[in-house]
């Protein structure tokens, strides 16, 4: 299957229906409690460190060497640290609680946008080998945007996000797959260190938001086990998920 078009186009239907997934179901939550919250926040943050422990970093070290693999974690994780700092210091009251879960949202969903990217290097770079090969990394990585879309989209909602907006932000934070899927397409054998820089890179960014902002959050909405529990299932099926 080499019909650059198509392949773009698949590449945009994982990206959108993915994470537009995962923000309709947190949508059916409603606005849950503090508890129930501290365990989607858990079980989120573990499925993102399965992905990235499991599937980024390692497919980065595959692709490239450790050094690169290096800068592109370190990039990744100061490029948010940046973008953190200046949120923090553009906005005009301190931070309340309400306005700390919209903050994480967005965070969220930047290192979704960051990381689809190469996702989507890999589904056209996968289709030009392939097409069985490019459907199953399609499906796959379909599968594992639902609950990135969840974690995004319920803390954009506790954070008083209207419900269409936060559908539409779980929509576009999909569209970089379909950039990335047609730069795969079109370039078939791109170099190998680059695709590897872009999902260190995109895996700097998701530790340091699980790690600084999903986990974080989680054990302090409620005192108890639920948000280890959460972490350590959600961690589990990352792992089904990722092999």
């Amino acid at each position: 299957m080499n019909n650059v078009l198509q392949i773009t186009s698949i590449g945009f239907f994982v990206g959108v229906i993915g994470t537009g997934i995962g923000g309709l179901l947190a949508l059916a939550l409603g606005k849950p409690g503090n508890k129930s919250l501290s365990f989607i926040l858990g079980f989120a943050a573990g499925i993102m460190l399965t992905i990235i422990c499991f599937d980024l970093l390692p497919e980065a070290f595959k692709r490239g060497n450790f050094i690169i693999g290096l800068i592109g974690i370190i990039m990744g994780v100061l490029m948010i640290i940046f973008i953190d700092e200046r949120v923090n210091k553009n906005r005009k009251n301190k931070i309340i609680c309400d306005k700390s879960f919209t903050k994480m949202g967005f965070l969220v969903g930047l290192g979704i946008a960051l990381h689809n990217f190469p996702e989507g290097l890999a589904i056209g770079s996968g289709f030009m080998a392939t097409k069985e090969l490019g459907i199953g990394i399609s499906i796959v990585i379909a599968l594992h945007n639902i609950p990135e879309g969840i974690a995004m989209a319920a803390p954009m909602r506790v954070g008083g996000i209207s419900k269409f907006r936060v559908i539409l932000f779980t929509l576009l934070v999909g569209f970089p797959m379909g950039i990335g899927a047609f730069i795969g397409a079109v370039l078939g054998n791109i170099s190998e260190e680059f695709i590897a820089f872009c999902l260190s890179f995109a895996g700097g960014t998701m530790l340091y938001i699980t790690c600084g902002e999903l986990i974080p959050k989680s054990r302090n909405l409620y005192i108890g086990k639920t948000s280890s529990i959460g972490l350590i299932l959600g961690f589990i099926l990352g792992l089904l998920m990722t092999k």
